[in-house]
């Protein structure tokens, strides 16, 4: 439990000491559970259009590159904060307890040899942002020549 700002024995730079500690204890479950969540998806008794979310969800939260950068005000953290938790939990919910609880043993050994990067998650949001800036560009080729007719 968070020891309140305002007490006399705790001056705020503890109380923001332990505040980060606790977040980073809760990103490392998030982590974990995500990792489980990827090994999850081998398995046969999870349906395949609960792989194909979970394996979007996998991809995302390991990716190096994040979907909305952080240096963009506000919404750069909505990545983080609440896209990969709101999906790692709708995708918790849609596999057997008894499936994740084959993976998240597994996981736990596989994350003691070293940290998962995913290579298809980077590739997918590169491709969105390719897309994305495509489509600018296509929008911004119609208006100019659309006008300079």
């Amino acid at each position: 439990m968070l020891p309140k700002p305002g007490s006399p024995t705790v001056t705020y730079t503890h109380w923001r000491s332990a505040l980060l500690t606790k977040l980073k204890h809760r990103a490392c479950a998030l982590k974990r559970e995500a990792y489980a969540l990827y090994i999850a998806t081998r398995d046969p008794r999870v349906p395949w259009y609960v792989k194909v979310f979970v394996g979007l969800v996998v991809a995302h939260t390991f990716s190096p590159i994040d979907l909305i950068p952080d240096f963009i005000p506000v919404l750069g953290y909505l990545d983080d904060l609440v896209i990969t938790p709101l999906g790692i939990a709708l995708a918790l919910r849609m596999i057997p307890s008894e499936v994740m609880s084959d993976a998240r043993q597994k996981a736990e050994v596989l994350l003691q040899q070293g940290k998962p990067i995913s290579r298809a998650g980077a590739l997918m949001v590169v491709a969105i942002w390719l897309v994305i800036i495509i489509a600018v560009i296509w929008s911004v080729v119609r208006i100019v020549s659309g006008q300079a007719a």
